[in-house]
């Protein structure tokens, strides 16, 4: 669905003629649990004669993190409706932490579906911390107002829909790193929402030429250069990992390769991105149980999100080099899938003895990023729904990352900074050795583990295909990047976007450092 227009307005919000206007709520434990209006609301508790705060709660308000209370204002404001949402404790700083922000600022704007027109008076600071604040409600109200547009053919009665239109309460409107914060945030919503609409897709709709397609749809008129490989394109270019994936589905797979050069950049840094995009797994020949197999239409999240992040990154034009590689095959049992004992030759001449074929992900992940590193980069961040092993490590939240220790560290300060945690976990050297095949170079798993330490499993056979002198993490968002449970903060039902924002704050920070000379 469209994305709600975003505005700034810096007039009295109490006078504000919009649906539903928004302010924030701190509880304040030391005082007895009493409540405390959010910065930004003042002209608001004042037009309620001191009792807001009081009324708020007899409706049942503590103004916990992402609680929301509606108030009907019966004319005291211009506004309707007055909505508080719970910030948590009264913050020691300026304002309250930007996830803190993040989360409320999508959950209430998701809880004000059906309101055409809502303005958003939340603690906005005229201070250094000011652009990160205001990052984090923008994102928040723009990523809580997403509802995918699914397939129904009747409308559905009481369904109400997203905000379409959203005001935010600023000292100055007319600020310029203000407006620049609205833009960017318009940029990196659209590219979270779009991995969510990939993701969400239906995987008979989606499945991997469509894929394609749909990517290079997507990438028309960016800027962006475009490749993509076929069956017998990667057949004939030794893409043996995706080939075999691939080969068992009607629908045949397809390597998307997405660049972006900076102009006037003289010899930028190169970050390669890489994705898992199995667009519907059911394990192949070693087929999964039924129960639950629907949601593997999610296995080409990691894909999903490199594709939508090069879009972010042709309209942010960062002064660095970014190519996104876009593995895509379907996973399926038939008469030409390949099977377990096969052994295959990769695009990079090593030979994997196949144990599992539902071991797949890192099968067409090895190809990619071994193309990722022939043609050249001094970083390489690769992600995927690759292992059940993360969701039962870290949960549905906290990605799992492995690589270099330093470059997981800099995955890990980006994720947290934009509210996509994730954890280094490490690639044991008696992993690698249970690795080894008595026939090929190494096997896809480890026999004698079995399920043990999956995870890392993964981690420590993709190692095997990043070249020396490439500075890497491998990602691992099986539980992050679909959420099935009930929708929580600017996380709706389905696709979450992890971890686009996690790459663009990569990409900021390379670029930051790199700081080329533009000519």
């Amino acid at each position: 669905m469209t994305q709600p227009r975003l505005s700034l307005v810096d007039t009295d919000p109490a006078e504000l003629a919009v649906d539903a206007i928004v302010i924030g709520l701190h509880s304040q434990p030391d005082e007895g649990g009493a409540l405390l209006p959010a910065a930004g609301a003042e002209s608001i508790a004042a037009a309620f004669d001191g009792k807001l705060t009081s009324t708020l709660a007899l409706l049942g308000a503590t103004g916990s993190p992402g609680e929301v209370t509606k108030l009907a204002t019966l004319g005291t404001i211009t506004a309707p409706l007055v909505v508080a949402v719970g910030l948590g404790d009264e913050p020691s700083g300026s304002a309250p932490a930007p996830e803190t922000l993040r989360r409320g600022t999508g959950a209430v704007v998701r809880a004000l579906a059906g309101s055409e027109t809502v303005a958003l008076a939340l603690p906005v600071p005229d201070d250094a911390d000011a652009p990160g604040v205001l990052r984090a409600i923008l994102e928040g109200a723009l990523l809580g107002s997403y509802r995918f547009a699914g397939y129904k053919t009747k409308p559905q009665p009481g369904r109400r829909e997203p905000v379409s239109a959203l005001q935010v309460h600023v000292p100055d409107a007319a600020d310029e790193p203000a407006r620049s914060e609205v833009s960017r945030a318009s940029i990196v919503a659209a590219a979270v929402r779009q991995t969510r609409d990939w993701v969400n897709a239906s995987p008979n709709n989606l499945r991997p030429p469509a894929f394609a397609d749909a990517v290079v749809a997507a990438a028309e008129g960016t800027g962006l250069q475009v490749e993509v490989l076929d069956f017998d394109e990667l057949k004939a270019g030794g893409y043996g990992g995706i080939v075999a994936v691939g080969q068992g589905s009607a629908a045949g797979p397809r390597l998307v390769k997405l660049s972006y050069t900076p102009a006037g950049v003289t010899d930028p840094k190169r970050v390669a991105l890489v994705g898992k995009g199995i667009t519907f797994d059911t394990g192949g020949i070693s087929i999964k149980p039924a129960a639950g197999m629907w949601e593997m239409k999610s296995d080409m999240a990691g894909a999903a999100a490199v594709g939508a992040t090069m879009l972010a990154v042709a309209a942010l034009e960062p002064g660095i080099a970014v190519t996104g590689y876009l593995a895509m095959a379907e996973n399926m049992p038939s008469g030409t899938a390949y099977r377990p004992g096969d052994v295959i030759t990769m695009f990079n001449g090593k030979r994997v003895e196949v144990l599992n074929t539902d071991a797949e992900g890192r099968m067409v992940l090895a190809d990619a990023i071994a193309r990722a590193c022939q043609d050249g980069t001094d970083y390489l961040f690769e992600t995927s729904t690759l292992t059940g092993g993360q969701v039962i490590s870290l949960g549905k939240r906290i990605a799992g990352v492995m690589g270099d220790p330093a470059t997981c560290e800099r995955v890990k300060a980006a994720g947290e900074s934009v509210g996509e945690p994730a954890w280094p976990m490490p690639l044991p050297d008696e992993v690698r050795k249970g690795m080894e095949s008595e026939i090929a170079d190494i096997c896809q798993t480890n026999s004698s583990m079995d399920r043990a330490g999956h995870m890392l499993q993964g981690g420590v056979f993709l190692r095997e295909f990043v070249a020396e002198g490439v500075d890497w993490a491998h990602i691992d968002v099986a539980g992050p990047a679909f959420n099935s449970g009930e929708p929580s903060g600017y996380l709706t039902k389905g696709g979450t976007g992890v971890p686009v924002r996690t790459f663009l704050a990569l990409i900021d920070d390379i670029a930051a450092d790199s700081a080329p000379l533009r000519g």
